[in-house]
């Protein structure tokens, strides 16, 4: 009888331990409540492509929707090459880049973002109103009514696209900035009926990837595009003027403002384009001639020169994206 509850003690322990041992578990997955570990984007463009690689680099997985295949197969291949230039410049290796891919699926079937635990719309701002407000409708009917789903773009107001949804008050806008992976900060937009989880959660998920949430009540251009579309449209102006030139413009407002990049630099790496398409979002909201987009940006975009994208810009560029010289489109006199 004695061996008999020894073996039985004996088994009541090891399975003590089992139990205890298997919360250790390196394999067991550890769920907590209001964590983030997939994202869902909703367009995969540009911004799309550098948000998920950020995002998937942060160790959370990404599913990105895009209108069909050929679009899909591009988005990753894009990704890829992004990830090929980082390691070429000795901030990756090549296992960082197996397990970021692996992290990162395109599809066309909104039914993969049913796990979602946040959703990013960062389809192109061309697209109208009234396509963005039934997206975000039929992005409702594949998440829980308590998935935070935002806008990335600026300009709008997130209140007009969150007055057509179910759940209003999960909807925010989650502005990135140009270049997201190497700005420190994101812009978390409220609008009216945004309420405190979905703001916390949002706020939580930029700390997740590394930035920190700046919090802004809507405005068309919020903070950052509003200062930044002015302060290049008045470049513009003064260029125009013939005050001086595009190079002492820009070297005036780096080497005595400490800015980064100059205000002619720093239109082309957004994007000449882009940077015509918010400047008339503003406008047309406010109405201020401060935002009435120069005549000099809008003949750059005409000729096609929208920046470092296209090779020409305020500035001309090589393959690498370099500068080798001003843009003589730029610097001619316009008649008004």
């Amino acid at each position: 009888m004695k061996h008999k509850k020894d073996v039985s003690l004996s088994h009541q322990l090891l399975n003590n331990m089992a139990e205890s041992l298997e919360k250790f578990a390196l394999n067991k997955k550890i769920v907590k409540q209001g964590m983030i570990h997939k994202v869902g984007l909703i367009g995969c463009g540009e911004v799309g492509q550098e948000v998920a690689r950020m995002v998937a680099q942060s160790g959370i997985e990404v599913v990105f929707i895009e209108l069909d295949e050929q679009r899909v197969v591009e988005a990753e291949r894009l990704i890829q090459m992004q990830l090929d230039d980082v390691i070429n410049h000795w901030g990756l290796t090549q296992s960082d880049k197996r397990i970021i891919l692996s992290r990162i699926k395109g599809t066309t079937d909104y039914n993969l973002i049913r796990s979602c635990d946040l959703i990013i719309e960062t389809i192109s701002s061309d697209n109208p109103m009234n396509d963005r407000i039934e997206l975000f409708r039929r992005i409702e009917n594949f998440v829980n009514s308590e998935i935070p789903i935002c806008s990335g773009v600026s300009t709008l107001m997130i209140t007009d696209i969150a007055a057509g949804m179910k759940h209003p008050e999960r909807a925010l806008a989650l502005n990135f900035l140009a270049s997201p992976s190497s700005v420190r900060i994101v812009e978390v937009v409220c609008g009216l009926y945004t309420d405190q989880h979905s703001h916390e959660l949002v706020c939580r998920f930029a700390k997740m990837i590394g930035k920190e949430p700046i919090t802004v009540n809507e405005s068309p251009g919020n903070i950052s595009t509003r200062l930044i579309v002015t302060l290049i449209n008045e470049a513009c102006n003064t260029l125009v003027e013939g005050v001086s030139s595009v190079e002492n413009i820009d070297k005036i407002m780096k080497l005595g403002f400490g800015l980064q990049h100059g205000p002619f630099e720093l239109a082309d790496r957004i994007g000449l384009d882009k940077i015509l398409r918010l400047m008339d979002h503003i406008y047309a909201e406010f109405g201020l001639t401060k935002f009435k987009a120069s005549p000099l940006i809008r003949r750059l975009v005409r000729a096609h020169h929208l920046g470092k994208r296209t090779g020409k810009g305020f500035y001309v560029y090589d393959q690498n994206g370099q500068k080798t010289g001003v843009n003589v489109l730029s610097t001619q006199i316009i008649n008004h």
